[in-house]
């Protein structure tokens, strides 16, 4: 089964200084249709303009990974942390026990672009955590490439969840088949281009949830794609 969720669908909101779609219900966005998907609670896509961000707030009991698309984003947190992320970077944070944390758009010229994506952890209470990793070859090399798990490694930052996230990227008119273990869920978020998923047809800012699939069939338009393949328990 697949359910498609159209980037026109999302909630949206814009406040001068941050343009944000919401996937799932957010903040003042809600949809009860749209909670989650299992562990996957939030997927931002946010804009933000050049020399603004989000203020010192609080998180709990959350695994939060960001996604650079475009431009820098500069992070501090209460555990003393501080980077600016750029386009291919992956950040990952677990807010567990409690943390507080800034992001700002360091440049006084351009906006930065990006993904913000919330997993329910496990379990509550792990200790707060912060880890990075850089696509560095593997940003627009064709593939699948593992980005975040709950085994880590490598390349692959850590979270506290039966998760595997990978970032996809197919050249003009290629295709990749995924296989999705019995009893897995997939969410598909489109990045950029447009992407075939069997019949549906995948535009940027589109997605899809999946059940009882077990072969994924992806397959680019003319110009490539980006996207973001969650296999979740």
């Amino acid at each position: 089964m697949i359910h498609v969720r159209r980037s026109g669908e999302r909630g949206h909101f814009n406040h001068g200084w941050l343009d944000t779609y919401h996937t799932f219900s957010f903040a003042d966005y809600y949809d009860p249709m749209y909670m989650g998907f299992r562990a996957l609670r939030v997927i931002n896509e946010d804009r933000v303009a050049p020399g603004e961000g989000f203020p010192t707030h609080p998180h709990r009991d959350m695994e939060i990974i960001t996604y650079v698309l475009e431009g820098a984003l500069e992070h501090r947190d209460s555990m003393g942390n501080g980077s600016v992320i750029h386009s291919g970077d992956v950040q990952r944070m677990t807010a567990g026990t409690g943390i507080t944390h800034s992001e700002y758009n360091p440049s006084s010229e351009e906006p930065v672009h990006l993904l913000q994506i919330w997993l329910q952890p496990d379990k509550r209470g792990y200790t707060p955590g912060y880890e990075q990793t850089i696509l560095d070859g593997r940003m627009g090399k064709s593939g699948l490439h593992l980005i975040a798990s709950n085994q880590g490694g490598e390349g692959v930052v850590k979270v506290n969840q039966d998760v595997q996230l990978f970032a996809g990227f197919l050249g003009p008119k290629e295709s990749l088949e995924y296989r999705l273990p019995r009893g897995r869920h997939a969410w598909l978020q489109i990045v950029r281009g447009v992407v075939s998923l069997g019949s549906e047809e995948l535009r940027s800012g589109d997605a899809a949830g999946i059940a009882d699939e077990h072969v994924l069939e992806l397959k680019a338009a003319n110009g490539g794609a980006e996207f973001l393949l969650f296999d979740l328990a």
